[in-house]
């Protein structure tokens, strides 16, 4: 493993292309209801917590009481339990749309008729941790034993392990805790695309399927968030039509929604929901899915990579060997751009290309020039005596410039000869981009430029072979 500096975050993800979702029954959009079962879970000293709990309720801005008991707290979270739960249970089963619930362990086991009922309406029940608090400054190994408990504790309770996984006020290492233990088709503590995704860690593939934080009843309870259901309502709508549109352009899209029975369960606001529901299902090709049905179409439909070595992974005798000829006769810029802060957006074609680049436009105009002196005349001595590197022989043969004609290969050595003449080294042109014509055309123009103009254009031209080759190699 490299030494060198490396970033973890990955800002690349699917790219410009995302992968075809491929939906069940040509479904232009997947919408995927979360309802989050806290209540029960939630900080408070009966639980053992050091405090009462302070967020997501219709306190906004309430502060815990450490030590003490909050009263009016619990009972609003007592009334999503109660009263917003089966309001939700009512509406999902009477509109028959497939839920996934994220479960607090703690909580399911404070609430059996709800877990009965969810298993009833055939819910799925994923993990929503061990309890409802903040895990940010928890050791590693303990909220691995966290996890562990959690896991033991929804089995008991639900009669089957979690398949999903979601912490919510996660730390660090969750994602990573949660992929290791092997056993979860699916892990959501991530907001980063809206389709899921493959993730390694510690030689597992884990499948991750994002969550949202924006459409989400939980901005009732938050500064600047939704005042009246109709806000939440608008919003909904805005992003199904948005991820609808581009479903029907060709790139199916997942919708998450994420529900509090405290909080969309009240009166006020679940005839919103309502609302946005009856629009959503008026509409063709709308696949409702639970995400554990997301889980598996994804995992048969894009199955995991596997163990794939990848540019920002390799040591500096690998990367070097691999990439050393991508800028041609200079290994050192591929000796260089390993010392860079490479990350997962560097494991592609244009991501490797720019670091290569930006070693080479910061080095000196002597090291550049000795990198423009090491490209081949077109179609010259080298060429015909077939000693081009393998690179430039395909280059050159892919626009013809391996079988000229006499009078072709005369234009050409009276180019090149004239060219280095005036300025001390070779034409170069990506020569993947044109064609013998355009080639010869751009060969006539340019040789008349001053020698400065052409050492830009050619430094330019040399990067856009970077590129070419490059993606020869990598996605």
């Amino acid at each position: 493993m490299t030494t060198t500096p490396r970033y973890p975050r990955d800002m690349h993800g699917h790219g410009p292309i995302p992968p075809k979702s491929n939906w069940p029954n040509n479904a232009k959009i997947a919408v995927q209801i979360v309802v989050n079962y806290e209540e029960g879970g939630e900080n408070n000293i009966l639980h053992g917590d050091p405090a009462s709990e302070a967020f997501l309720s219709e306190i906004v801005g309430a502060a815990a009481w450490p030590g003490q008991r909050h009263w009016n707290m619990e009972s609003i979270y007592e009334y999503g339990a109660r009263a917003g739960f089966w309001r939700l249970h009512r509406l999902f089963t009477e509109m028959e749309i497939p839920v996934t619930v994220y479960g607090v362990a703690t909580a399911l086991a404070r609430s059996p008729a709800q877990v009965e009922a969810m298993k009833a309406a055939e819910w799925e029940i994923a993990s929503h941790g061990s309890k409802w608090i903040e895990y940010k400054d928890f050791s590693r190994e303990a909220e691995e034993a966290e996890m562990a408990e959690a896991i033991r504790l929804h089995t008991e309770v639900t009669g089957t392990p979690p398949r999903g996984w979601y912490t919510g006020r996660c730390s660090t290492n969750t994602v990573a805790l949660a992929a290791e233990t092997g056993g979860f088709a699916y892990v959501s503590d991530s907001y980063a695309d809206d389709l899921p995704y493959w993730s390694r860690f510690g030689g597992h593939d884990q499948l991750i399927i994002p969550y949202t934080l924006d459409a989400n009843d939980m901005r009732f309870a938050t500064p600047q968030g939704f005042n009246a259901g109709d806000q939440f309502e608008a919003y909904l709508r805005d992003t199904f039509d948005a991820l609808y549109a581009e479903g029907q352009a060709g790139a199916p899209k997942m919708m998450s929604i994420g529900l509090h029975c405290r909080l969309i369960g009240r009166p006020g606001r679940i005839m919103a929901l309502k609302r946005f529901l009856d629009y959503a299902k008026s509409h063709a090709e709308v696949w409702f899915a639970r995400r554990i049905d997301i889980a598996e179409h994804w995992t048969a439909t894009h199955p995991a990579p596997g163990q794939v070595t990848r540019p920002s992974e390799m040591d500096k005798d690998t990367f070097t060997e691999t990439y050393g000829a991508t800028f041609e006769n200079s290994p050192w810029v591929a000796e260089r751009a390993h010392e860079l802060e490479l990350s997962p957006a560097h494991d592609t074609a244009v991501g490797l290309a720019n670091a290569m680049a930006r070693v080479f436009r910061s080095a000196s105009r002597t090291e550049r020039l000795d990198v423009l002196k090491a490209h081949p005349d077109l179609a010259g001595k080298l060429a015909a005596a077939k000693r081009l590197t393998e690179d430039s022989t395909a280059e050159q043969a892919s626009a013809g410039l391996d079988a000229l004609t006499e009078a072709e290969h005369d234009v050409f050595t009276r180019l090149n000869t004239a060219y280095v003449e005036k300025h001390g080294f070779p034409f170069i042109i990506a020569v993947r981009d044109h064609t013998k014509t355009t080639i010869m055309t751009a060969f006539e123009r340019r040789l008349h430029n001053d020698t400065e103009t052409e050492f830009a254009e050619a430094c330019t031209q040399v990067e856009r072979i970077a590129l070419h080759r490059l993606k020869g190699l990598l996605p």
